[in-house]
């Protein structure tokens, strides 16, 4: 059952889903590839533990810096591409009392003994006391998206007292405990990593984290049906360069839910329960998760080997006329199907590039063409998909 509400976004709005809180259905047939979103940031703060800046990326857009970096005139833990970066950080994201707390926050950060996974949260809890001040709007956004309620009461102490020893600046927010609790809560569950390139040789870093007021409703599923993409280090002319932009994967039907992947989709079944569990608080049920939860791990490892290899055969027709129908929405699966439900979604919608996982959304629709060409939202990776003009 759902209970809709009005939505900015002409080809998403916002539904209370029975068992999954709110999330974002389509209010019209969408094509493949096709753009359903871009999204700005409410704030953006670095992944970065609390050391001075090696300069390797700007501290206002996140871009690399390919020149000399602009130093902040007040610490060393930031650095900006242009002057023009360092002026608009200077009076948003990156004031004198963030500039000041960082440094503090470093100082001390010997005797509590801060993980770099705390001093990331630590980086967030600053950002967000600042943007109260500086954007009360932005801030009430931020306070009205979906948080947990499992964030423990130790670490809402001890992140409470560290940014209480900052001197967070007055706003009509106010600052106390429970206010940080929130903010943990928040953070949690809605923040998404803006990454580094891919490089096949290397696990693949966070360079910093955003919270996006709109694609936060995006709810998870293991075999999602679109795609974020993020372009930082792009030049672009219509958008910031931290914008997330979202795409489908193929023809989603009007009020359909629409649903991301939170991790690669090439995880193991008890690796994404497990990540989910710990990360978001919920164990997932999709139509992936309910066929391999009876599997065994040597199972997993089977079914992941002849998905690689399916990428490199055809299927046959009987399979590819099936699965369109389930990767298209329709509901009536033949019970054939539901042993390998997701077979044809890795063959089509999976990079084959190696160490990548990432998944593949054709490129937007030209006038009332739909591309032939898809696009990897990791590497990046460009082939070409006959199949979708058949």
């Amino acid at each position: 059952m759902e209970k809709t509400s009005q939505s900015p976004h002409p080809l998403l709005k916002i539904a209370e889903i029975q068992g999954r809180g709110r999330g974002l259905i389509s209010t019209q047939p969408l094509k493949p590839g096709e753009v359903i979103l871009k999204d700005s940031p409410l704030l953006l703060y670095s992944a970065s533990p609390l050391i001075p800046s090696n300069n390797t990326f700007c501290s206002n857009c996140f871009k690399i810096i390919l020149q000399s970096p602009i130093p902040c005139p007040m610490c060393t833990f930031s650095a900006f591409c242009t002057s023009n970066c360092q002026s608009i950080a200077l009076s948003s994201s990156h004031t004198p009392w963030v500039c000041q707390s960082l440094t503090q926050l470093r100082n001390i950060l010997s005797s509590h003994n801060l993980l770099i996974d705390q001093q990331i949260q630590a980086r967030f809890l600053i950002s967000a006391y600042n943007l109260a001040l500086i954007s009360p709007s932005s801030f009430r956004v931020l306070l009205s998206l979906q948080g947990p309620s499992f964030i423990s009461e130790n670490d809402a102490l001890l992140f409470h007292s560290l940014v209480a020893t900052l001197n967070p600046p007055t706003s009509e927010f106010g600052f106390s405990k429970e206010l940080t609790s929130v903010l943990l809560a928040k953070d949690k569950v809605n923040a998404f990593g803006l990454m580094e390139p891919f490089d096949s040789n290397k696990e693949r870093g966070v360079r910093a984290y955003g919270i996006y007021p709109m694609a936060s409703f995006f709810n998870h599923d293991c075999l999602p049906n679109a795609c974020r993409f993020e372009y930082v280090d792009s030049d672009v002319n219509n958008r910031s360069n931290t914008d997330m932009i979202v795409r489908v994967i193929h023809d989603v039907p009007e009020g359909r839910e629409i649903c991301l992947s939170y991790f690669p989709v090439n995880f193991k079944y008890s690796d994404r329960q497990k990540r989910l569990k710990e990360d978001y608080g919920f164990a997932c049920n999709c139509d992936r998760c309910v066929v391999e939860a009876n599997w065994s791990d040597h199972e997993d490892d089977d079914a992941m080997d002849n998905e690689g290899e399916e990428n490199e055969e055809e299927e046959d027709e009987a399979m590819e006329e099936d699965v369109d129908d389930e990767v298209n929405g329709n509901d009536e699966v033949e019970e054939g199907d539901q042993d390998f439900p997701h077979a044809y979604f890795f063959m089509r919608y999976m990079c084959n590039r190696e160490n990548c996982g990432g998944t593949l959304a054709p490129l937007p629709p030209s006038d009332a063409s739909l591309s032939t060409v898809m696009e990897c939202n990791v590497c990046g990776n460009l082939s070409k998909c006959d199949e979708l003009m058949a």
